[in-house]
């Protein structure tokens, strides 16, 4: 595969990120968009440089062209559109949350392994180069042992349709909730003693604001709050028994700094030059297809499966349901 050709469903805001993104990539390409209004589609095609456009989902399917489809719709659409992917053979990077239940999220992924087609969750933050130097600075010691986590990130978004909408599985949880789940599965892993959680909640009944705590079965504990309602300083500060590390912006790592125990600080690192971020799950897409993979390393099913149960285990907490959930 030369240059991927990469076929774009919804013409909404984050897909014209990703179609930004793949018109700097060398080895990829924004070839096409479908959208159920064609002349939207056109004129998202026109503003972001796409080769073609489409007035329906199928038709970009058909296309033989396309070597990989990128869902940016919302969260309430994605299993009917990936399960439609997959039908035509296509690969899918599929934005987060992966679905909205797990047992979407489970019938989906068994589904492509019946088929043998390549899907992966588009968690941005998990391909990113700054993840694992995170992570190595971590196992190197820098801080010691990390013991304590917190993580906080919120956006005053009620101006989003989407998001105010329980009908399309709204709020602040799925949205911007999974980053700080993400950030403290990356740190702490997943040996979960205990979950609580608290949340407030709109006046269309999606949740607003989102605190959870989680508490292993080591001692360790992490301490995770999300908005939709509130502007938060995006910083992941990890806490260990000789110095600390603040993640600046865990939403899109921006720089990790290293405090030893007198608060001095030690060590800054900061994130490579990037086109926007989209281009590291892209590329690991790119790099699983050519090895013939059904999933990237960066984001394995079983991760995605394990969030998605995360998710739903704090929204039974919380009790966040959905119009449409049983």
């Amino acid at each position: 595969m030369l240059k991927m050709r990469v076929g774009i469903i919804g013409a909404g805001a984050i897909a014209g990120v990703m179609a930004d993104t793949l018109c700097k990539m060398s080895r990829a390409e924004a070839y096409a968009v479908a959208s159920r209004d064609l002349q939207k589609a056109e004129q998202f095609a026109k503003v972001h440089g796409v080769k073609c456009a489409y007035g329906s989902y199928e038709e970009l399917l058909k296309d033989k062209k396309v070597d990989l489809v990128y869902i940016a719709t919302p969260h309430t659409f994605h299993y009917e559109q990936a399960r439609m992917c997959i039908n035509y053979g296509k690969p899918v990077l599929l934005e987060k949350p992966f679905c909205v239940t797990v047992k979407e999220a489970e019938e989906l992924l068994s589904y492509a392994k019946e088929r043998q087609i390549f899907i992966t969750e588009a968690i941005w933050t998990r391909y990113m180069p700054m993840a694992e130097e995170i992570r190595n600075a971590l196992a190197a010691g820098v801080i010691g042992e990390p013991k304590l986590l917190t993580a906080n990130l919120g956006y005053a978004m009620t101006n989003k349709a989407r998001l105010m909408s329980p009908e399309l599985a709204g709020g602040a949880l799925l949205d911007v909730g999974i980053y700080p789940l993400n950030f403290a599965a990356m740190v702490f892993g997943h040996d979960i003693a205990k979950t609580e959680a608290i949340c407030t909640f709109m006046e269309t009944g999606v949740d607003a604001n989102d605190s959870i705590t989680l508490t292993y079965k080591d001692g360790k504990m992490a301490v995770l709050n999300s908005s939709m309602v509130a502007v938060s300083d995006r910083f992941g500060i990890i806490q260990g028994d000789k110095g600390y590390m603040i993640v600046e912006n865990i939403n899109n790592y921006e720089s990790f700094t290293v405090y030893n125990s007198d608060h001095k600080k030690v060590s800054v690192k900061k994130r490579p030059k990037q086109i926007s971020g989209y281009e590291y799950e892209v590329e690991a897409c790119r790099t699983a297809l050519s090895k013939k993979q059904l999933s990237c390393p960066q984001m394995p099913h079983e991760e995605t499966i394990w969030m998605m149960k995360q998710m739903e285990q704090i929204r039974n907490i919380c009790k966040i349901k959905y119009p449409f959930e049983k």
